[in-house]
């Protein structure tokens, strides 16, 4: 199994494309594209199947990161303003993504109107050979999103305290 694409619901796809390709560096693969309700296309057809009857429309773009991972914006015509975070309800919370440049992610997520939720961690502050850090982050909408200075792999393949 491979990972393909994640779908974020966003408040403004123009300042969402701006932030996820400015400040976090996905190039897009398909600009801001409107979607109506309506059956006579497969594409239509699939939205009601998703997004249930009576869904008004949204704007859509594709998006990709370095390593080939599809990330599909949502701009529903009825939405929230912001996503409020409830870590009592079951479902993804949030997604991670890994950079060389991790003090340069940061402060252009507060550039294009994202914020930094907590202080940067080490995994193993204990041992200077091992400099994996983490931070939790949010975009112009609140979505969450981690970030990474190691793979995964590299994070998690020894205890940590």
């Amino acid at each position: 199994m491979k990972m393909n694409h994640l779908g974020i619901m966003v408040g403004d796809m123009d300042k969402a494309v701006e932030f996820y390709t400015n400040a976090l560096g996905l190039k897009v693969v398909m600009g801001n594209t409107q979607v109506i309700e309506e059956r006579k296309t497969a594409i239509g057809r699939m939205c009601i199947a998703v997004f249930g009857e009576g869904f008004k429309g949204f704007n859509i773009a594709h998006l990709v990161t370095t390593d080939g991972i599809g990330v599909e914006l949502f701009e529903m015509v009825d939405r929230q303003e912001r996503h409020e975070v409830d870590f009592s309800r079951i479902g993804i919370f949030h997604f991670c993504l890994q950079t060389d440049d991790f003090e340069g992610a940061i402060k252009r997520t507060e550039e294009f109107g994202g914020r930094v939720r907590m202080d940067i961690m080490r995994y193993h502050p204990e041992d200077d050979n091992k400099q994996a850090k983490m931070v939790y982050l949010e975009d112009p909408f609140g979505n969450l999103f981690e970030l990474y200075s190691h793979t995964y792999e590299e994070t998690y393949a020894s205890d940590y305290e």
